[in-house]
């Protein structure tokens, strides 16, 4: 006999309201009956409920799962049985795992010939067709240059990293060529950078490339690309004289000089030979229209026809569909598929979402998208917690993360531990650390030693944890206009 116990501390009060709770594990699925709704002879404090069900075979490798539904509010819990959750914070849907970091290498990839080539949507049909295939071969390349603030070249003298090519059988081979000082009076100011044809056996090759830098976190920035293909005949070079200033890349703020290393990350795309291959259709041609669901459903969604239930908040209402809020949202497909106040009336009544917020998540219910998201990405990150929509949670994960600044970085922290999003938490606490001596200054910071005293102890586990500590002035966040 499994039981479970969930705690509901600063939720409305269980016994007062229709409440129902359901358990799933790998061996049964399905209600559970709500015990000791009143919990007078419970022994459970006055704000706690028990759900007792049997599963029989469940061995406890893989534990249960269960959710605890009121009438405006579900709440998920995994764990072990036979203890009590605050619901609040431990209640939260499952979660993706962080995404990893993805560290360049070099690579190869060469374009394959396809047979006949694919009727574009809304294009004529043709008897006979030519299909042309360029073929271009693609690498890449890193460079790293240690203790490069001690680079004494003066300028127009020249940094030469080793050959590369695109594999070992490649008769290309390239290097690339930096000034650090500049290449000439005019970008004396600046770091030049080049992609030099080193030897070859052809007259004359057309290659396109890319430049960018990589930060203490692996990231790709400050990025230049050639605007097209270039020829390149042996010894020549293309690149940019002005590609960075020296002053922006020597600056510790900035991060692009983590432990004194410039890492360079170069790709080039190599055009080879190109392929002709003809036919003469034989078969029936069809032209298949775009797909326009997204456009669809959005309308709609802005049109209201069809609708089945009433979401109503502060006053406002908003005409949507069960079958599409079920297939999009558990939590809406818990409250229509049980016999709940929502199910009955065809109403939701939410008191803790505002309104344009509210049409903003319908929106990305119904499309996919969240055309506002800079603008209510903390708020958008709450409902779509409350409602475990888990892409549109990301998603604002990510818009926060990109406005992570000295003057909200606690704030920010505090708003991904209430609601579990732990990849924006992971880069708060980063960017709190490194930029640790002016955050502490903020009010947001000293606030948070007050009401939030655990998150201070992990910040301060995590910079213990470093092997570099933070040095140099953060960057300021740009002012909006």
């Amino acid at each position: 006999m499994w039981t479970a116990k969930f705690t509901v501390s600063g939720w409305a009060c269980v016994h007062q309201r229709r409440s129902l709770c359901t358990l799933s594990s790998p061996c049964y699925s399905g209600p559970a009956n709500l015990l000791d709704r009143s919990n007078e002879s419970s022994g459970l404090p006055a704000n706690t409920s028990r759900a007792r069900l049997p599963l029989e075979g469940c061995t406890g490798e893989s534990p249960p799962r269960a959710s605890f539904i009121t009438t405006d509010q579900v709440g998920y819990w995994k764990g072990n049985f036979d203890s009590a959750f605050d619901l609040p914070t431990v209640c939260r849907a499952a979660r993706p795992e962080p995404r990893p970091i993805l560290h360049p290498t070099s690579t190869m990839a060469v374009s394959r010939v396809p047979s006949p080539p694919p009727q574009e949507v809304n294009t004529p049909v043709a008897e006979n067709w030519c299909y042309t295939q360029v073929k271009v071969v693609k690498f890449s390349y890193m460079w790293t240059i240690n203790n490069f603030s001690f680079c004494r070249e003066e300028m127009g003298e020249v940094l030469k990293s080793s050959t590369f090519s695109a594999g070992a059988n490649d008769k290309l081979k390239w290097c690339l060529r930096v000034n650090p000082k500049g290449l000439d009076e005019e970008s004396k100011d600046y770091l030049s950078l080049y992609l030099l044809l080193v030897s070859c056996n052809k007259s004359e090759v057309r290659a396109k490339f890319k430049f960018s830098i990589l930060n203490a976190k692996r990231e790709e920035t400050k990025a230049m690309e050639s605007q097209r293909a270039y020829r390149f005949v042996q010894g020549k070079d293309w690149g940019f004289k002005k590609f960075i200033r020296r002053d922006f890349l020597l600056d510790e703020a900035n991060g692009l000089l983590p432990d004194d290393k410039l890492t360079i990350f170069c790709e080039v795309s190599v055009v080879a030979d190109s392929v002709n291959i003809s036919g003469q259709s034989n078969t029936i041609q069809f032209k298949v229209p775009e797909c326009r669901l997204s456009d669809d459903l959005g309308l709609l969604f802005e049109n209201q026809k069809f609708s089945d239930v009433t979401l109503s908040v502060g006053g406002r209402e908003f005409q949507a569909h069960k079958a599409i809020l079920a297939a999009r949202s558990p939590v809406f497909q818990a409250m229509f598929e049980h016999e709940m106040e929502e199910r009955k009336h065809n109403r939701v009544d939410i008191t803790d979402v505002d309104h344009e917020v509210l049409r903003e998540m319908l929106r990305f219910i119904y499309t996919g998208k969240a055309l506002n998201l800079e603008k209510m990405a903390d708020d958008l990150l709450a409902a779509a917690d409350k409602y475990a929509l888990e892409r549109l949670k990301v998603m604002c994960e990510e818009a926060l993360c990109t406005n992570l600044s000295i003057e909200n970085a606690a704030e920010i922290l505090i708003l991904a531990d209430l609601h579990s999003a732990d990849q924006l938490k992971a880069q708060a606490i980063d960017f709190i650390n490194t930029h640790a001596t002016d955050v502490m200054d903020t009010p947001g910071w000293k606030s948070m030693i007050q009401t939030h005293p655990h998150l201070i102890a992990e910040a301060f586990r995590a910079l213990a944890t470093q092997q570099v500590p933070p040095i140099g002035p953060p960057r300021k966040r740009a002012k909006q206009s």
